[in-house]
Protein backbone atom coordinates (compact mmCIF):
# COMPACT_ATOMS: atom_id res chain seq x y z
CA UNK A 1 0.00 0.00 0.00
CA UNK A 2 4.03 4.00 -2.17
CA UNK A 3 2.93 6.58 0.48
CA UNK A 4 -0.34 9.32 0.48
CA UNK A 5 -0.48 12.30 2.26
CA UNK A 6 1.50 11.12 5.40
CA UNK A 7 4.19 9.75 3.47
CA UNK A 8 3.43 13.11 1.73
CA UNK A 9 5.14 11.05 -0.55
CA UNK A 10 -0.59 6.30 -2.88
CA UNK A 11 -2.75 4.10 -1.18
CA UNK A 12 -2.57 2.06 1.53
CA UNK A 13 -5.30 1.65 3.70
CA UNK A 14 -3.79 1.63 7.57
CA UNK A 15 -0.49 3.88 12.01
CA UNK A 16 0.51 4.22 15.69
CA UNK A 17 2.84 4.59 18.30
CA UNK A 18 2.75 3.18 21.75
CA UNK A 19 -0.79 2.07 22.00
CA UNK A 20 -1.54 -0.15 18.51
CA UNK A 21 -5.39 -1.06 18.82
CA UNK A 22 -4.85 2.61 17.98
CA UNK A 23 -2.21 2.14 15.48
CA UNK A 24 -5.13 0.19 13.21
CA UNK A 25 -6.84 3.04 13.09
CA UNK A 26 -3.94 5.05 11.77
CA UNK A 27 -3.93 2.85 9.40
CA UNK A 28 -6.69 4.18 7.59
CA UNK A 29 -5.63 7.65 8.34
CA UNK A 30 -2.71 6.96 6.66
CA UNK A 31 -4.78 5.14 3.66
CA UNK A 32 -6.39 8.26 3.32
CA UNK A 33 -3.44 10.21 3.90
CA UNK A 34 -1.90 8.27 1.09
CA UNK A 35 -3.98 9.01 -1.54
CA UNK A 36 -3.59 12.72 -0.97
CA UNK A 37 -0.13 13.47 -1.25
CA UNK A 38 3.08 11.98 -2.93
CA UNK A 39 2.95 8.32 -3.75
CA UNK A 40 3.52 4.84 -2.87
CA UNK A 41 2.34 1.35 -2.46
CA UNK A 42 -1.21 1.41 -1.56
CA UNK A 43 -2.96 -2.06 -2.05
CA UNK A 44 -1.96 -3.06 1.33
CA UNK A 45 -4.38 -1.01 2.61
CA UNK A 46 -6.42 -1.53 -0.20
CA UNK A 47 -6.63 -5.34 0.51
CA UNK A 48 -7.98 -5.03 3.85
CA UNK A 49 -10.68 -2.52 3.69
CA UNK A 50 -11.97 -2.55 0.23
CA UNK A 51 -13.70 -5.15 -2.16
CA UNK A 52 -11.77 -3.63 -5.29
CA UNK A 53 -9.06 -6.13 -5.29
CA UNK A 54 -9.46 -9.27 -7.23
CA UNK A 55 -6.87 -11.64 -7.36
CA UNK A 56 -5.02 -11.43 -10.72
CA UNK A 57 -1.88 -12.53 -11.88
CA UNK A 58 0.55 -10.09 -14.39
CA UNK A 59 -0.63 -12.35 -17.40
CA UNK A 60 -4.20 -12.20 -16.27
CA UNK A 61 -4.53 -8.67 -15.79
CA UNK A 62 -2.58 -8.84 -19.79
CA UNK A 63 -5.79 -9.99 -20.85
CA UNK A 64 -8.25 -7.84 -19.15
CA UNK A 65 -9.93 -4.84 -20.74
CA UNK A 66 -8.14 -2.20 -21.84
CA UNK A 67 -8.03 0.84 -19.73
CA UNK A 68 -10.37 3.50 -21.16
CA UNK A 69 -13.33 1.00 -21.76
CA UNK A 70 -16.19 3.43 -21.43
CA UNK A 71 -19.48 2.88 -18.75
CA UNK A 72 -22.65 3.93 -20.22
CA UNK A 73 -23.08 6.39 -17.28
CA UNK A 74 -21.29 8.49 -14.63
CA UNK A 75 -22.74 6.18 -11.99
CA UNK A 76 -21.48 2.98 -13.93
CA UNK A 77 -19.18 0.47 -12.23
CA UNK A 78 -15.72 0.27 -13.98
CA UNK A 79 -15.48 -2.10 -16.74
CA UNK A 80 -13.38 -4.64 -14.65
CA UNK A 81 -16.43 -6.12 -13.49
CA UNK A 82 -15.42 -6.26 -9.62
CA UNK A 83 -16.28 -2.61 -8.63
CA UNK A 84 -19.28 -1.25 -7.37
CA UNK A 85 -21.53 1.60 -7.85
CA UNK A 86 -21.36 5.09 -6.18
CA UNK A 87 -23.81 5.17 -3.07
CA UNK A 88 -24.70 8.39 -4.12
CA UNK A 89 -24.63 9.99 -0.70
CA UNK A 90 -22.33 12.37 0.79
CA UNK A 91 -18.96 11.84 1.74
CA UNK A 92 -17.95 11.19 5.76
CA UNK A 93 -15.19 13.34 5.62
CA UNK A 94 -17.84 16.68 5.04
CA UNK A 95 -15.89 18.20 2.70
CA UNK A 96 -17.57 20.65 0.38
CA UNK A 97 -16.30 18.44 -2.91
CA UNK A 98 -17.53 15.90 -1.12
CA UNK A 99 -21.62 16.57 -1.07
CA UNK A 100 -23.26 14.47 -3.55
CA UNK A 101 -24.35 17.90 -5.25
CA UNK A 102 -20.55 18.63 -6.37
CA UNK A 103 -19.48 15.23 -7.04
CA UNK A 104 -22.47 14.86 -9.44
CA UNK A 105 -21.77 18.62 -10.96
CA UNK A 106 -17.94 17.69 -11.49
CA UNK A 107 -18.86 14.08 -13.29
CA UNK A 108 -20.72 16.10 -15.51
CA UNK A 109 -18.03 18.36 -16.04
CA UNK A 110 -15.18 15.46 -16.93
CA UNK A 111 -14.69 15.92 -20.44
CA UNK A 112 -14.13 19.48 -20.00
CA UNK A 113 -11.61 18.85 -16.91
CA UNK A 114 -9.86 16.32 -18.46
CA UNK A 115 -9.74 18.82 -22.29
CA UNK A 116 -8.14 21.20 -20.12
CA UNK A 117 -5.17 19.04 -18.76
CA UNK A 118 -3.74 19.25 -22.41
CA UNK A 119 -1.15 22.06 -21.80
CA UNK A 120 0.55 20.15 -18.63
CA UNK A 121 0.70 17.14 -20.55
CA UNK A 122 2.44 18.97 -23.18
CA UNK A 123 4.70 20.70 -21.22
CA UNK A 124 5.81 17.56 -19.62
CA UNK A 125 6.51 15.90 -23.00
CA UNK A 126 3.71 14.54 -23.56
CA UNK A 127 2.49 14.03 -27.41
CA UNK A 128 -0.76 15.22 -28.96
CA UNK A 129 -1.30 11.61 -30.36
CA UNK A 130 -0.41 10.35 -26.99
CA UNK A 131 -2.75 12.22 -25.13
CA UNK A 132 -5.56 11.59 -27.01
CA UNK A 133 -5.12 8.15 -27.67
CA UNK A 134 -4.91 7.35 -23.30
CA UNK A 135 -7.42 9.68 -22.72
CA UNK A 136 -10.34 8.67 -25.23
CA UNK A 137 -13.01 6.69 -23.13
CA UNK A 138 -11.98 7.72 -19.91
CA UNK A 139 -14.95 8.03 -17.70
CA UNK A 140 -15.84 9.61 -13.95
CA UNK A 141 -15.44 6.22 -11.75
CA UNK A 142 -17.36 7.64 -9.45
CA UNK A 143 -17.20 4.41 -7.00
CA UNK A 144 -14.00 5.80 -5.89
CA UNK A 145 -15.45 8.51 -3.90
CA UNK A 146 -16.70 6.03 -1.31
CA UNK A 147 -13.70 4.50 -1.47
CA UNK A 148 -11.77 8.15 -0.36
CA UNK A 149 -14.13 8.44 2.53
CA UNK A 150 -14.68 5.10 3.72
CA UNK A 151 -15.29 5.14 7.48
CA UNK A 152 -14.80 2.00 8.87
CA UNK A 153 -16.72 1.17 12.02
CA UNK A 154 -14.18 -1.11 13.28
CA UNK A 155 -10.67 -1.53 12.64
CA UNK A 156 -8.53 -4.71 13.11
CA UNK A 157 -5.89 -5.55 16.52
CA UNK A 158 -2.64 -5.43 15.07
CA UNK A 159 -2.19 -9.11 16.01
CA UNK A 160 -4.93 -9.65 13.45
CA UNK A 161 -3.49 -7.70 10.76
CA UNK A 162 -0.10 -9.54 11.10
CA UNK A 163 -2.22 -13.33 10.80
CA UNK A 164 -3.04 -11.76 7.50
CA UNK A 165 -0.20 -10.37 5.77
CA UNK A 166 2.36 -13.16 7.96
CA UNK A 167 1.21 -16.57 7.29
CA UNK A 168 3.13 -20.15 6.41
CA UNK A 169 1.57 -19.90 2.89
CA UNK A 170 2.79 -16.12 1.79
CA UNK A 171 6.39 -17.30 3.75
CA UNK A 172 6.53 -20.30 1.34
CA UNK A 173 5.72 -18.46 -1.79
CA UNK A 174 7.88 -15.38 -0.80
CA UNK A 175 10.98 -18.04 -0.73
CA UNK A 176 10.04 -19.74 -3.87
CA UNK A 177 10.29 -16.00 -4.97
CA UNK A 178 13.83 -15.38 -3.77
CA UNK A 179 14.95 -18.80 -5.23
CA UNK A 180 13.40 -17.86 -9.24
CA UNK A 181 15.03 -14.37 -8.73
CA UNK A 182 18.44 -15.05 -7.15
CA UNK A 183 20.42 -13.42 -9.73
CA UNK A 184 17.98 -10.40 -9.47
CA UNK A 185 17.97 -9.85 -6.23
CA UNK A 186 21.86 -10.81 -5.90
CA UNK A 187 21.96 -7.56 -8.59
CA UNK A 188 19.96 -5.68 -6.23
CA UNK A 189 21.82 -5.97 -2.96
CA UNK A 190 25.32 -5.06 -5.03
CA UNK A 191 23.89 -2.37 -6.47
CA UNK A 192 21.97 -0.47 -3.69
CA UNK A 193 22.86 -2.41 -0.50
CA UNK A 194 19.23 -3.32 0.17
CA UNK A 195 18.36 -6.40 2.22
CA UNK A 196 16.76 -8.84 -0.32
CA UNK A 197 14.33 -10.21 2.56
CA UNK A 198 12.94 -6.62 2.68
CA UNK A 199 12.17 -5.77 -0.55
CA UNK A 200 10.67 -9.48 -0.95
CA UNK A 201 8.92 -8.66 1.93
CA UNK A 202 7.05 -5.39 0.53
CA UNK A 203 6.57 -7.32 -2.86
CA UNK A 204 4.72 -9.90 -1.04
CA UNK A 205 2.48 -7.70 1.52
CA UNK A 206 1.71 -4.98 -1.03
CA UNK A 207 0.80 -7.54 -4.06
CA UNK A 208 0.96 -10.93 -2.73
CA UNK A 209 3.82 -11.28 -5.26
CA UNK A 210 1.60 -9.94 -8.56
CA UNK A 211 -1.77 -11.43 -7.42
CA UNK A 212 -3.48 -8.92 -5.67
CA UNK A 213 -2.22 -5.32 -7.40
CA UNK A 214 -5.21 -4.64 -8.40
CA UNK A 215 -7.13 -4.32 -11.56
CA UNK A 216 -8.46 -1.23 -11.80
CA UNK A 217 -7.08 1.31 -15.27
CA UNK A 218 -4.54 3.93 -13.45
CA UNK A 219 -5.40 6.47 -15.79
CA UNK A 220 -9.15 6.54 -15.20
CA UNK A 221 -8.75 6.43 -11.66
CA UNK A 222 -6.05 9.09 -11.48
CA UNK A 223 -8.04 11.26 -13.79
CA UNK A 224 -11.48 10.59 -12.10
CA UNK A 225 -9.91 11.80 -9.15
CA UNK A 226 -8.02 14.98 -10.77
CA UNK A 227 -11.56 15.85 -12.01
CA UNK A 228 -13.83 14.84 -8.88
CA UNK A 229 -14.32 15.24 -5.11
CA UNK A 230 -11.54 16.73 -2.00
CA UNK A 231 -7.72 15.38 -3.48
CA UNK A 232 -7.84 17.34 -7.16
CA UNK A 233 -4.53 18.65 -7.04
CA UNK A 234 -2.62 15.94 -5.68
CA UNK A 235 -3.84 13.57 -8.28
CA UNK A 236 -3.22 15.91 -11.04
CA UNK A 237 -0.16 15.20 -10.61
CA UNK A 238 -0.53 11.69 -10.33
CA UNK A 239 -2.93 11.52 -13.66
CA UNK A 240 0.07 13.46 -16.11
CA UNK A 241 2.70 11.59 -14.39
CA UNK A 242 0.44 8.20 -15.47
CA UNK A 243 0.00 9.85 -19.22
CA UNK A 244 3.88 10.19 -19.13
CA UNK A 245 4.66 6.84 -18.21
CA UNK A 246 2.52 5.41 -21.54
CA UNK A 247 3.89 8.56 -23.61
CA UNK A 248 7.32 6.78 -22.32
CA UNK A 249 6.59 3.35 -23.07
CA UNK A 250 7.35 1.83 -19.46
CA UNK A 251 4.24 0.14 -18.75
CA UNK A 252 2.24 -1.01 -21.37
CA UNK A 253 -1.43 0.48 -21.47
CA UNK A 254 -3.46 -2.85 -21.27
CA UNK A 255 -0.75 -3.65 -18.26
CA UNK A 256 -1.42 -0.32 -15.88
CA UNK A 257 -3.99 -1.54 -13.61
CA UNK A 258 -3.54 -0.89 -10.08
CA UNK A 259 -5.98 0.29 -6.76
CA UNK A 260 -8.20 2.57 -6.30
CA UNK A 261 -5.94 5.47 -6.13
CA UNK A 262 -3.44 4.53 -9.05
CA UNK A 263 -0.85 2.45 -7.78
CA UNK A 264 0.69 -0.12 -9.31
CA UNK A 265 3.60 -2.98 -10.03
CA UNK A 266 3.82 -5.89 -7.39
CA UNK A 267 5.46 -3.47 -5.20
CA UNK A 268 2.55 -0.66 -5.47
CA UNK A 269 3.90 2.95 -7.12
CA UNK A 270 1.88 5.67 -7.23
CA UNK A 271 2.80 7.02 -10.75
CA UNK A 272 4.66 10.13 -9.26
CA UNK A 273 6.41 8.12 -7.52
CA UNK A 274 7.33 5.74 -10.70
CA UNK A 275 9.18 8.48 -11.87
CA UNK A 276 11.63 9.13 -8.71
CA UNK A 277 12.28 5.78 -8.11
CA UNK A 278 12.02 3.57 -11.47
CA UNK A 279 15.09 2.27 -12.94
CA UNK A 280 15.93 -0.08 -16.24
CA UNK A 281 17.72 -2.73 -14.60
CA UNK A 282 17.76 -4.61 -17.33
CA UNK A 283 19.03 -2.38 -19.76
CA UNK A 284 16.28 -2.90 -22.20
CA UNK A 285 15.29 0.82 -22.44
CA UNK A 286 12.00 0.43 -20.10
CA UNK A 287 11.10 0.86 -16.41
CA UNK A 288 8.95 -1.76 -16.08
CA UNK A 289 7.58 -2.38 -12.53
CA UNK A 290 4.61 -4.85 -13.96
CA UNK A 291 5.84 -7.32 -15.83
CA UNK A 292 10.07 -7.00 -15.45
CA UNK A 293 11.29 -8.58 -12.45
CA UNK A 294 14.73 -6.89 -12.18
CA UNK A 295 12.89 -3.69 -12.42
CA UNK A 296 10.50 -4.07 -9.65
CA UNK A 297 13.19 -5.75 -7.98
CA UNK A 298 16.02 -2.76 -8.73
CA UNK A 299 13.42 0.21 -8.59
CA UNK A 300 12.04 -1.00 -4.77
CA UNK A 301 15.35 -1.49 -3.33
CA UNK A 302 16.45 2.38 -5.07
CA UNK A 303 13.22 3.90 -3.57
CA UNK A 304 14.46 2.59 -0.02
CA UNK A 305 18.07 3.72 -0.75
CA UNK A 306 17.25 6.96 -1.51
CA UNK A 307 15.03 7.10 1.83
CA UNK A 308 17.96 6.41 3.58
CA UNK A 309 18.00 2.82 4.25
CA UNK A 310 21.29 1.54 6.07
CA UNK A 311 23.06 -1.48 4.81
CA UNK A 312 23.84 -4.09 6.93
CA UNK A 313 21.57 -3.50 9.87
CA UNK A 314 18.36 -4.40 10.57
CA UNK A 315 14.88 -2.74 11.28
CA UNK A 316 14.29 -3.81 14.97
CA UNK A 317 14.51 -6.31 17.70
CA UNK A 318 11.46 -7.61 19.63
CA UNK A 319 12.02 -7.21 23.62
CA UNK A 320 10.56 -7.76 26.68
CA UNK A 321 9.67 -4.67 28.41
CA UNK A 322 9.78 -5.58 32.50
CA UNK A 323 6.92 -4.65 34.94
CA UNK A 324 6.55 -1.67 36.28
CA UNK A 325 8.47 0.29 32.96
CA UNK A 326 7.47 3.83 32.43
CA UNK A 327 5.59 3.36 29.37
CA UNK A 328 6.05 7.44 29.09
CA UNK A 329 9.15 6.38 27.36
CA UNK A 330 7.44 4.16 24.47
CA UNK A 331 7.24 7.05 22.26
CA UNK A 332 8.37 7.80 19.01
CA UNK A 333 10.16 10.64 19.72
CA UNK A 334 11.80 9.06 22.86
CA UNK A 335 14.97 7.75 21.08
CA UNK A 336 17.92 6.14 22.73
CA UNK A 337 20.87 4.28 22.22
CA UNK A 338 20.30 -0.13 22.40
CA UNK A 339 22.70 0.09 25.45
CA UNK A 340 20.41 2.40 27.43
CA UNK A 341 17.23 0.85 26.44
CA UNK A 342 18.81 -2.58 28.20
CA UNK A 343 20.28 -0.60 31.22
CA UNK A 344 16.31 0.61 31.73
CA UNK A 345 15.60 -3.47 31.50
CA UNK A 346 14.56 -3.99 28.09
CA UNK A 347 16.23 -6.92 26.83
CA UNK A 348 15.53 -9.77 23.92
CA UNK A 349 13.47 -12.46 24.59
CA UNK A 350 15.66 -14.94 23.77
CA UNK A 351 18.74 -13.27 26.41
CA UNK A 352 20.78 -12.55 23.47
CA UNK A 353 22.45 -8.87 23.47
CA UNK A 354 22.58 -6.17 20.73
CA UNK A 355 24.86 -6.80 17.94
CA UNK A 356 25.48 -2.92 18.11
CA UNK A 357 24.61 -1.44 21.42
CA UNK A 358 25.20 1.89 20.29
CA UNK A 359 22.58 1.86 17.62
CA UNK A 360 19.79 4.38 18.48
CA UNK A 361 16.42 3.24 18.53
CA UNK A 362 12.93 4.17 19.87
CA UNK A 363 10.17 2.16 22.22
CA UNK A 364 6.87 0.80 20.35
CA UNK A 365 4.57 -0.94 22.45
CA UNK A 366 1.68 -1.60 19.74
CA UNK A 367 -0.52 -3.67 22.77
CA UNK A 368 0.09 -1.91 24.97
CA UNK A 369 2.06 -3.22 28.68
CA UNK A 370 0.30 -6.72 27.81
CA UNK A 371 1.46 -7.13 24.42
CA UNK A 372 4.92 -7.41 23.29
CA UNK A 373 7.26 -4.58 22.71
CA UNK A 374 10.15 -3.41 19.66
CA UNK A 375 12.96 -1.56 19.45
CA UNK A 376 12.46 0.42 16.49
CA UNK A 377 15.89 1.67 14.59
CA UNK A 378 16.65 3.68 11.18
CA UNK A 379 15.96 1.27 8.69
CA UNK A 380 12.21 0.53 10.62
CA UNK A 381 11.48 4.78 10.11
CA UNK A 382 12.68 4.09 6.71
CA UNK A 383 9.97 1.34 5.66
CA UNK A 384 7.72 3.82 7.39
CA UNK A 385 8.58 6.38 4.62
CA UNK A 386 7.39 3.57 2.20
CA UNK A 387 4.17 3.65 3.98
CA UNK A 388 3.75 5.64 6.85
CA UNK A 389 1.87 3.17 9.11
CA UNK A 390 3.48 1.20 11.97
CA UNK A 391 1.58 -1.51 11.67
CA UNK A 392 2.20 -2.20 7.83
CA UNK A 393 6.47 -1.39 8.93
CA UNK A 394 6.13 -4.03 11.80
CA UNK A 395 4.65 -6.53 9.40
CA UNK A 396 7.01 -5.43 6.60
CA UNK A 397 10.04 -6.06 9.26
CA UNK A 398 8.62 -9.50 10.73
CA UNK A 399 8.37 -10.89 6.99
CA UNK A 400 11.59 -10.19 5.63
CA UNK A 401 12.76 -12.07 9.30
CA UNK A 402 10.36 -15.01 8.83
CA UNK A 403 11.33 -15.42 4.82
CA UNK A 404 15.07 -15.51 6.04
CA UNK A 405 14.59 -18.00 8.94
CA UNK A 406 13.26 -16.34 11.63
CA UNK A 407 10.84 -17.46 14.05
CA UNK A 408 7.72 -16.23 15.18
CA UNK A 409 7.10 -13.43 17.87
CA UNK A 410 8.46 -15.12 21.12
CA UNK A 411 5.69 -12.81 23.33
CA UNK A 412 2.15 -13.20 22.92
CA UNK A 413 -0.72 -10.65 22.00
CA UNK A 414 -3.19 -10.20 24.57
CA UNK A 415 -5.82 -11.61 21.69
CA UNK A 416 -8.87 -11.30 24.54
CA UNK A 417 -8.84 -7.35 23.88
CA UNK A 418 -11.46 -6.31 21.90
CA UNK A 419 -11.21 -3.04 19.33
CA UNK A 420 -13.30 -0.47 19.99
CA UNK A 421 -16.17 0.32 17.56
CA UNK A 422 -15.77 4.23 16.07
CA UNK A 423 -18.74 5.56 18.33
CA UNK A 424 -16.96 3.88 21.59
CA UNK A 425 -13.54 5.79 19.81
CA UNK A 426 -15.59 9.05 19.61
CA UNK A 427 -16.87 8.92 23.17
CA UNK A 428 -13.03 7.81 24.87
CA UNK A 429 -11.93 11.17 23.07
CA UNK A 430 -14.68 12.95 24.39
CA UNK A 431 -14.98 11.71 27.68
CA UNK A 432 -10.78 12.73 27.83
CA UNK A 433 -11.66 16.05 26.69
CA UNK A 434 -14.25 16.58 29.23
CA UNK A 435 -11.51 15.46 32.03
CA UNK A 436 -9.30 17.88 30.48
CA UNK A 437 -6.42 15.17 29.04
CA UNK A 438 -7.86 15.80 25.01
CA UNK A 439 -7.65 18.93 23.46
CA UNK A 440 -7.63 18.11 19.84
CA UNK A 441 -11.14 17.44 17.94
CA UNK A 442 -12.96 14.08 18.48
CA UNK A 443 -13.21 12.58 15.30
CA UNK A 444 -12.77 8.92 16.42
CA UNK A 445 -9.27 8.24 15.02
CA UNK A 446 -6.51 7.54 17.31
CA UNK A 447 -3.50 9.71 17.08
CA UNK A 448 -0.58 10.80 18.70
CA UNK A 449 -2.71 13.66 20.43
CA UNK A 450 -5.21 10.68 21.68
CA UNK A 451 -2.24 8.34 22.45
CA UNK A 452 -0.88 11.15 24.73
CA UNK A 453 -4.30 12.13 26.38
CA UNK A 454 -4.58 8.07 27.43
CA UNK A 455 -1.21 8.32 28.56
CA UNK A 456 -1.72 10.99 30.96
CA UNK A 457 -5.19 9.63 32.10
CA UNK A 458 -3.83 6.28 32.78
CA UNK A 459 -0.82 7.66 35.27
CA UNK A 460 -3.16 9.80 36.71
CA UNK A 461 -4.88 6.44 37.93
CA UNK A 462 -2.00 4.62 38.68
CA UNK A 463 -2.21 2.19 36.02
CA UNK A 464 0.64 1.18 33.10
CA UNK A 465 0.74 4.56 30.83
CA UNK A 466 0.61 2.73 27.40
CA UNK A 467 -1.30 4.94 25.61
CA UNK A 468 -3.68 1.66 24.54
CA UNK A 469 -7.32 2.47 23.67
CA UNK A 470 -9.08 -0.79 25.46
CA UNK A 471 -12.37 -1.57 26.49
CA UNK A 472 -11.11 -1.12 29.96
CA UNK A 473 -9.77 2.98 29.73
CA UNK A 474 -13.23 3.42 28.13
CA UNK A 475 -14.72 2.15 31.15
CA UNK A 476 -12.60 3.81 33.61
CA UNK A 477 -13.30 6.95 32.00
CA UNK A 478 -17.10 6.39 32.07
CA UNK A 479 -16.57 6.27 36.11
CA UNK A 480 -14.33 9.32 36.31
Amino acid sequence: MQRMESRARGWRLIGGAAGFALAMLALSDAAAAQSASGGGPLSFLDTIFTSSITQQSPFQRANAPAAGSRAPTNDAPAPSGNAKSWSGTDGASGNPLMTAAAIRQAAANFPNCIAAMWPDAARRGVSRESFQRDTAGLYPDLRLMDLMDSQPEFTKAIWDYLDILVNDTRIARGREILARYKPQFDAMERAYGVDRYIVASIWGIESNYGTQGGDRSVVNSTATLACVGRRQAYFKDEFLSALEILHRGDVRPEHLKGSWAGAFGGTQFMPTSFKRYAVDSDGDGRRDVVDNPADLIASTANNLKRDGWQSGKTWGYEVMVPRGFNYMQADRGKVMTLAQWQHLGVTRPDGKGFPRPGDRAYLLAPAGSEGPGFLMLKNFRVIMKYNPAEAYALAIGHFADRLRGGQPFAQPWPRQERVLSRAERLELQQLLAERGFYRGRPDGRIGSLTRAALRNFQASIGTPADGFASSDVLDRLRRR
